[in-house]
């Protein structure tokens, strides 16, 4: 009787030892499935990265960051100092328009609008304008400004902060879903209103995740290029007026470099392009320790 047991103990030992095995190769599999499915989708990233560093440093020199293109794509040197002038002329004037006008929209969804018509058609027209490709938004700032006015900063900055609001407004809703509803409750029952609740206490709790949206939105915009064409036009020189000349930009440049023919003006785009790449690196750091920094505070 005790061999019997024994033999049944250890019968039901190794039944019981079959499935975590099971278990732990299933893990294992799913485990290294999900990693070669990441390591495949940063490959992409990773060889554009690669490429941008290593054929931009190469071009990269003070000439290149204080001068202006040459006129002509066959000569060496210049650089897209223009560029980098209308870039953030036209990105700065699109995030001063958009982001106070799209965080105020988020805080109307979510605190006074709820469900009724225009809060509907808010999150409808939203969710339209994300996916709508950017060059519908330049040929309608085109139509609407660029006709009557002449291609301009400020035209390219319309058309920026178009492509930029939706993306503000519902990160940023988003954002705001997540505050807890007991920090509000908190707040009215120490007598606030609901207008201080929202600007101190929901606004500052959702900051880094804004931030985040925000950081979105900015990006990219600094690489549109379609929107720009039809608005800012490109120019050779340096241009600080706001209306009525054509204006250079990053990705104009950029796009006019990398289709000549000629090295020279090849280089250069290789050059912006890292350029371009940089300066939304920087930004995204400094904006996002001044979000944690800020959070820590609180």
């Amino acid at each position: 009787m005790s061999g019997a047991r024994a033999m049944d103990a250890r019968d039901g030992h190794l039944l019981s030892e079959r499935p975590s095995r099971r278990r732990l190769w299933t893990d294992r599999i799913a485990t290294g499935a999900m990693a070669a499915a990441v390591i495949i989708a940063l490959l992409p990233v990773v060889l554009i990265f690669y490429y941008i560093i290593r054929e931009g440093l190469a071009a990269m020199n003070w000439e290149f960051l204080t001068q202006a293109p040459p006129f002509s794509y066959r000569r060496e040197g210049g650089g897209y100092v223009n560029g980098l002038i209308g870039t953030l002329m036209m990105v700065g004037i699109a995030t001063v328009i958009s982001v106070p006008l799209g965080i105020l929209a988020a805080v109307y969804l979510v605190e006074y609008g709820g469900r009724n018509l225009l809060a509907s058609l808010i999150r409808f027209f939203s969710d339209v304008m994300t996916g709508v490709p950017s060059v519908f938004v330049g040929l309608f700032v085109y139509t609407a400004f660029v006709v009557p006015y002449g291609f301009g900063a400020l035209m390219g900055a319309a058309a920026l902060s178009i492509i930029m609001m939706p993306i503000v407004v519902r990160s940023t809703e988003e954002m705001l879903k997540l505050v807890p509803q007991e920090i509000k409750n908190a707040s009215y029952a120490l007598g606030a209103a609901k207008w201080q609740t929202v600007l101190r206490i929901v606004l500052p709790s959702a900051l880094p995740g804004i931030t985040t949206g925000v950081l979105l939105a900015v990006a990219r915009a600094a690489g549109e290029t379609a929107p720009l064409i039809l608005t800012a036009l490109g120019s050779l020189t340096i241009t600080t007026a706001l209306v009525g000349e054509p204006i250079s930009a990053l990705p104009l440049a950029i796009f006019d470099g990398a289709r000549t023919p000629f090295a020279a003006g090849q280089a250069r785009a290789w050059a912006g392009a890292f350029e371009l790449l940089a300066i939304v690196l920087v930004f995204t750091l400094l904006a996002r320790v001044a979000a944690s920094r800020s959070s820590i505070s609180r």
